[in-house]
């Protein structure tokens, strides 16, 4: 980029910082998954005005624009991978109004998902989608890439809880699509077209989120098993009996062993899976519920069930799932985190092929997530700078995918396309159904200047963690 573009730029942002040396742009260069691409310039803004101003000029002169958060990505969302513009949507994180009549939060896109639950609940509310980065990720990367979390089971994923967006469009215009009303049905539902996108559609300056009365009263069971086929069993025993939980989360022997060796704390792992599960409502239902999900537990053929009966062990028990992601990297230096999905109906079978997987490739396998939507998260530790087993990662991961698509499931449930997938979306979408979604992004941003590089693959792309 020319000396005369970053001149125009910082005429354009007056509030806000305009970055350029190389320490700042490596800093932007990078996200949670694989790959470093250093942009040219990073602009912290905080006028949609002026973004709006920096998005026509970047538009003219055909220079690509890649929006970000805490850059908290699994999938390559934020990598400047055509260099241009880093625009560190980070910096707007100042509006949080909670309606408590309307149920609605209007939220800026710098802000943490976690204060927006936080601000909810004072307030005797909730806002159900919890992604585990929640108290790291900004809500505008949590619309960017639709991010679920362990609620999803229940209440869904951030699409299902967004009705109204502010949005700068590739030209630069400023437009809001939806509004404040929980039904709208007018017109082309842009809104839902725009969370999901990963910023390939337009840069989201302000949302309206739904909120709903927090239950007053949850539950936890946790049952062990012997074999992780029978947790699955049990899994798809509990949402087919009446009775849907807020969360229905696996842990795996490996997984298990892993916060065992991290943080002591008395898990079974001699089990080969746990699952715990979380339900919430009325205090006499949700207690009813639990004595049910344990008695079907022990059908299936659990090893042990156990009900925490205060906070601190409800608590002590979904600790143990938190600290899986802290755990497993104490193992290995690299974690290669998938979300590939499957129907419920097809989690034994998606756990079965998984540990054929582990054993084919010799590679370290470790399974949890968020089993009672079919949200799985493989996640394989290994060490980058071993070539070979980074090849053996490679058809794994590629294995996996496969599999998931075989079953009749998606590559991702949560975390996104961006550069990791893009090599398999044929596999999912057939070429005529991707050749749609090229031209809706066509015709959204036809000189292609923002987030370029997502999404859809290149020619002849392969997944590459080995270089």
């Amino acid at each position: 980029m020319d000396k005369g573009n970053i001149k125009e730029i910082n005429e354009i942002i007056t509030i806000g910082r305009v970055l350029t040396d190389p320490s700042d742009l490596f800093s932007y260069s990078f996200d949670a998954s694989f790959g470093t691409y250093i942009p040219e310039v990073v602009v912290q803004a905080k006028d949609v005005h002026e973004i709006a101003e920096l998005v026509k000029f970047a538009n003219r002169a055909l220079i690509p624009i890649t929006p970000r958060g805490q850059a908290t990505s699994l999938s390559g969302g934020p990598l400047p991978v055509n260099g241009g513009i880093v625009l560190d949507m980070s910096t707007m994180n100042e509006l949080i109004e909670i309606d408590t009549e309307d149920l609605t939060a209007v939220v800026s896109p710098g802000v943490l998902t976690s204060k927006i639950h936080q601000a909810a609940e004072k307030v005797g509310l909730m806002y159900p989608p919890d992604p585990s980065s929640s108290h790291v990720s900004t809500i505008g990367g949590n619309l960017a890439e639709n991010s679920g979390g362990p609620r999803g089971l229940k209440y869904g994923v951030t699409k299902d809880y967004v009705i109204g967006l502010e949005v700068i469009t590739p030209q630069g215009e400023i437009i809001h699509t939806g509004g404040r009303t929980v039904k709208n049905v007018t017109g082309y539902d842009l809104t839902k077209l725009i969370v999901g996108s990963e910023g390939t559609l337009g840069i989201i300056t302000k949302a309206i989120l739904r909120l709903i009365p927090k239950p007053p009263a949850s539950e936890t069971v946790m049952a062990i098993f012997d074999s992780l086929m029978d947790a699955g069993a049990a899994i798809s025993k509990i949402l087919t009996s009446g009775i849907l939980p807020a969360k229905l989360e696996l842990m795996d022997q490996a997984s298990m062993e892993a916060v065992e060796n991290y943080e002591p704390s008395g898990l079974p792992i001699d089990a080969e899976a746990m699952i715990l599960i979380e339900l919430d409502g009325h205090p006499a239902a949700v207690k009813d519920e639990a004595q049910k999900v344990s008695h079907l537990c022990l059908e299936v053929g659990a090893r042990k069930v156990k009900i925490p009966q205060t906070e601190t062990e409800k608590a002590d028990v979904w600790k143990a799932r938190k600290l899986v992601s802290p755990a497993i990297v104490r193992i290995k230096p690299t974690k290669i985190s998938e979300d590939a999905t499957v129907p419920r109906s097809k989690i034994p079978e998606m756990c079965r092929r998984l540990q054929e997987i582990k054993r084919k490739y010799n590679i370290h396998l470790v399974v949890f997530g968020h089993a009672g939507d079919g949200n799985l998260h493989p996640n394989i530790i290994a060490d980058k700078s071993d070539k070979e087993e980074m090849k053996r990662v490679e058809q794994a991961v590629t294995e996996i995918f496969q599999s998931a698509i075989e079953l009749g499931g998606t590559l991702s449930g949560e975390h996104g396309i961006g550069t990791m997938k893009s090599p398999f979306m044929e596999m999912e979408l057939g070429e005529a159904g991707l050749d749609m979604m090229k031209k809706i992004k066509h015709a959204w941003d036809p000189n292609n200047i923002l987030n370029p590089g997502k999404i859809f693959p290149q020619p002849g792309q392969k997944l590459v963690l080995s270089e």
